[in-house]
C-alpha cells in the first residue's frame, strides 16, 4: 500500500493495481482537468481537478467494501468483485472532456463513452487484464455505465454512488461553502447488499438499512443547495455558455475535431483555440469578462410544460436563435447566448431499503407516506435551481415577454422564424 494525503479524506491508502492505473497517461491527464470547469472563476478555491476526485471515489470504494466485507456481504460474490469495483470508482471520470460537463451540453459524446477505448485498450487495459483477468476492462466499463448485474452496482452508478459523496464533500470544501455536509459514515455504514424482490425471484443489490435514511437526506439536499449556489451560479452558466459557443463555433469551422476533444487539457483546449479558432470569447474568458444577465427567470416560471427545452436539447437551433437575437439587438454573432442547463434528475431515487420490520421496500420518487418526503419535493427543488438566462457581452434591454412567447413556442415554430427572418423579439 501507499499513501496519498488528500485534502478531504486525508490519508487515501493505494493498493497496487489503482497505483499502476494511476500512472497510466489516461488517468494522468485528469491532473490537468478541474471538477468544476469555469467555477474558479467566481469560486477562486474550485481548482480541483478529477485526479483528486478519482481517488477519493476510490478511497470511498474501499471504505465501503471494506464495512460490507466486515458484515460478510460480499461472501457470496467472485473473489475479485471488489478489486473491480475499486477499479472502476477510480477510473469513473477518466474520459471526461476539459472544463467537466460543458462540451457534454453540445452534443460532445458522453465521457463515459469516451472512456470505452480508453480501459479497454492501451495502458489501462494491460494493468487491468495482468491483475484481474482478460474480462475485467469490459466489467469495469459495464459498473461504470450503469450495465453491469453485479450487486454492488449502485456503488458506482445509482442514487447514492460513490462519485457524488466524494464530489459533493470535495466541490463545497474548495469552493469554501458549506452547502455539502453529508454524512458520510452513516451512509457507509448503511449500506447492506439486499435481496429484492424481482418478478418470482430476487437479486442481490446494494441498498440502505432504514436507519440510514436521515443520512440519505442529507445527501439529497447537498445536492440541491450545490446545483442552486454552485454548479448554475449565474456568473459560472455566464463563463461556461461562453466556452461551449466559442468550442462549437471551431467544431463548425473545422478547426478543432470533435475525436480530439477528450484528449485536451483544460488549458491544453484553450491554447489550441487560440492558435486555430482565436475568438473574442478566449480573451474575454481569460480575461474574466463575463457575458452579463439581459434576462433570467426559473424554470417554475416559464409559461407551460417543456417551455424552453429546446435551449438545452437542439445545439444547432439554439445558436441559430442566438445569432438572430444579436442582430435584432444590434450586436455580433457570439455576443448573445442563451443558456438552459441540461435536465438533470435533481433527487432521483430508487433504492432498496431493508425496513425494521424485516421486510425489503424500494424507495422511489414517490416516496412512502409518512416515512421520507424529500421525493416528492424533488421536482420543485429541481425547478427552482433551474433557471432560463439570456447573456450578452453588453447590458440591452430585452422584453420580459417577448422571451417568454419565443421559448414557448415549439422547435419547429421557432426554426421557422428563424429561417424566414421573422423577428424574435417582436
Amino acid at each position: 500500500m501507499e499513501i496519498i494525503r488528500d485534502p478531504v479524506w486525508n490519508n487515501v491508502r493505494v493498493d497496487a493495481l489503482a497505483l499502476q492505473l494511476v500512472a497510466t497517461p489516461a488517468f494522468q491527464r485528469l491532473r490537468y482537468v478541474r471538477q468544476l470547469g469555469l467555477a474558479h472563476l467566481v469560486y477562486p478555491g474550485a481548482t480541483h481537478t478529477r485526479f483528486e476526485h478519482a481517488l477519493g471515489a476510490y478511497h470511498l470504494a474501499r471504505r465501503a467494501l471494506s464495512l460490507l466485507e466486515e458484515r460478510h456481504e460480499v461472501e457470496r460474490l467472485p473473489d475479485d468483485e471488489c478489486q473491480v469495483v475499486r477499479a472502476a470508482a477510480l477510473l469513473h471520470d477518466v474520459g471526461h472532456y476539459p472544463f467537466s460537463h460543458a462540451l457534454e451540453e453540445i452534443g460532445a459524446l458522453h465521457h463515459e463513452e469516451v472512456a470505452r477505448p480508453l480501459i479497454a485498450e492501451g495502458p489501462v487495459a494491460d494493468a487491468l487484464t495482468r491483475v484481474l483477468g482478460p474480462d475485467a476492462p469490459l466489467r469495469v466499463m459495464q459498473l461504470i455505465r450503469g450495465e453491469s448485474a453485479s450487486p454492488l452496482q449502485g456503488l458506482i452508478s445509482g442514487s447514492f454512488d460513490l462519485d457524488k459523496l466524494d464530489y459533493l464533500r470535495r466541490d463545497a470544501f474548495m469552493c469554501g461553502v458549506s452547502y455539502g455536509a453529508i454524512d458520510v459514515d452513516r451512509l457507509l455504514h448503511s449500506l447492506v447488499v439486499l435481496d429484492v424482490p424481482d418478478g418470482p425471484g430476487t437479486r442481490r443489490e446494494v441498498g440502505l438499512v432504514e436507519k440510514g435514511l436521515a443520512a440519505l437526506e442529507s445527501l439529497l439536499f447537498a445536492k440541491y443547495q450545490m446545483y442552486r449556489n454552485v454548479y448554475w451560479h449565474h456568473a459560472v452558466r455566464s463563463a461556461t455558455a461562453m466556452y461551449k459557443r466559442m468550442v462549437d463555433d471551431a467544431l463548425s469551422a473545422g478547426s478543432l475535431g470533435a475525436e480530439a476533444l477528450a484528449g485536451f487539457t483544460d488549458e491544453g483546449i484553450l491554447h489550441a483555440l487560440g492558435e486555430r479558432a482565436p475568438s473574442p470569447l478566449l480573451g474575454a474568458l481569460r480575461e474574466r469578462r463575463l457575458y452579463k444577465r439581459v434576462f433570467e427567470c426559473p424554470a417554475a416560471d416559464l409559461p407551460g410544460e417543456g417551455a424552453g427545452e429546446w435551449i438545452a436539447e437542439d445545439r444547432a437551433l439554439t445558436v441559430a436563435v442566438e445569432n438572430a437575437l444579436a442582430a435584432e439587438l444590434g450586436l455580433g454573432r457570439g455576443e448573445v447566448l442563451l443558456d438552459y442547463p441540461a435536465k438533470t434528475q435533481m433527487l432521483g431515487l430508487d433504492i432498496p431499503v431493508l425496513r425494521r420490520s424485516g421486510e425489503v421496500h424500494r424507495l422511489t420518487a414517490e416516496g412512502w407516506d409518512g416515512a421520507i418526503n424529500l421525493p416528492k419535493l424533488s421536482e420543485e427543488l429541481y425547478r427552482s435551481a433551474r433557471w432560463l438566462r439570456v447573456f450578452a457581452c453588453r447590458r440591452v434591454e430585452i422584453p420580459r415577454a417577448a422571451v417568454y412567447r419565443l421559448v414557448s413556442l415549439t422547435p419547429d415554430e421557432v426554426a421557422a422564424r428563424v429561417r424566414e427572418g421573422t423577428p424574435l423579439l417582436a
